[in-house]
């Protein structure tokens, strides 16, 4: 698929990030997006953004309130697409939304690790199995799953547990790589890729507490402060001692600095994505610094967890996630 003029494309997660860029770039090229979120508000603004740059005769771009971890949400999606385009195909499925949260297996809450399981996983399974029907139909049909490096490197930094995360991200990654030769011997007009972007310029970590809490003001709750003290302390550090604003402005710095300091932007990001898509590359890594921890692990996966494999990789490419 050179061309995504006139195509339809569905992404999960349209509201902010690499989401929403994707929903740009696709639409400046001529396709026909349609985009689901949990925030009206967000898919707002991302579709304005789209129409500022103009549109072509007959060009849509269309959004619905989905929780991708519920199959009954995307099911109702997918029949507001087929309404809403006035179609019964698709072309490009990208099952983009993901969440932070639930690192730690022993001091996060059930509820937080499968929030974040059920979202980053079950988002990416629900996305496929409520659309793939309209993709049979289709001419041709590229279906693009979000991973991470946290799917082949189950790591943040040494004093970070990541287990929910991790746990979901390689789950995508083996699924898409099974798909494969599932689609090749079942529907050989279906690509598929998976994706493993390194650290992108993104709202994840703020959108993610709003998710986990389901509070969307900027204002932290009394139980939001409780989970952020788990999470700092399942990361070796004192929160006993952290007076509530404390455990505030830690949240807020690191949100901020997770969008700010990335190596990546969300809209570079989209642009790596789309060209991979266009050359039909099953694996798509989104970074410098995915390129290269892929190879340190492909070389030395015995000391892929070693505190100095780790400071290594941070020293070589400025890794900040773990800051």
């Amino acid at each position: 698929m050179k061309d995504f003029a006139g195509r339809i494309a569905v992404i999960t997660g349209g509201g902010t990030g690499m989401g929403r860029e994707l929903a740009r770039q696709l639409v400046a090229e001529g396709c026909n997006v349609a985009m689901c979120d949990v925030s009206a508000g967000a898919m707002a603004e991302t579709r304005r953004l789209c129409e500022a740059g103009g549109l072509s005769q007959g060009q849509r771009i269309t959004s619905h309130v989905a929780d991708v971890s519920d199959s009954v949400q995307m099911a109702g999606f997918r029949d507001a697409v087929a309404r809403d385009q006035e179609t019964d195909r698709i072309h490009l499925l990208f099952n983009n939304a993901g969440i932070g949260g639930g690192g730690s297996l022993v001091v996060n809450g059930q509820d937080e690790w499968e929030r974040t399981f059920n979202v980053c996983w079950g988002g990416v399974y629900n996305g496929t199995r409520a659309f793939l029907p309209l993709m049979l139909k289709a001419d041709a049909g590229h279906i693009v799953n979000t991973s991470s490096v946290n799917g082949f490197w189950a790591f943040i930094a040494p004093h970070i547990p990541q287990t929910a995360y991790s746990a979901a991200k390689f789950a995508v990654k083996g699924f898409t790589e099974a798909l494969i030769t599932d689609l090749r011997i079942n529907a050989p007009h279906i690509k598929c890729s998976v994706v493993m972007p390194g650290h992108i310029g993104t709202s994840i970590v703020a959108n993610s507490r709003k998710v986990q809490s389901g509070n969307e003001s900027d204002v932290m709750t009394p139980k939001e402060i409780a989970q952020a003290r788990a999470r700092i302390t399942s990361m070796g550090r004192d929160a006993a001692a952290l007076s509530d604003d404390e455990v505030r402005k830690i949240v807020a710095d690191r949100a901020r600095r997770f969008l700010e300091e990335a190596p990546t932007s969300a809209a570079e990001a989209a642009r790596i994505i789309l060209d991979g898509v266009k050359a039909e590359r099953w694996r798509i890594l989104v970074g410098r610094d995915a390129e290269r921890i892929d190879s340190l692990v492909r070389a030395t996966p015995e000391r892929a967890y070693d505190t100095d494999f780790y400071e290594a990789f941070e020293a070589e490419t400025g890794w900040r996630v773990g800051r």
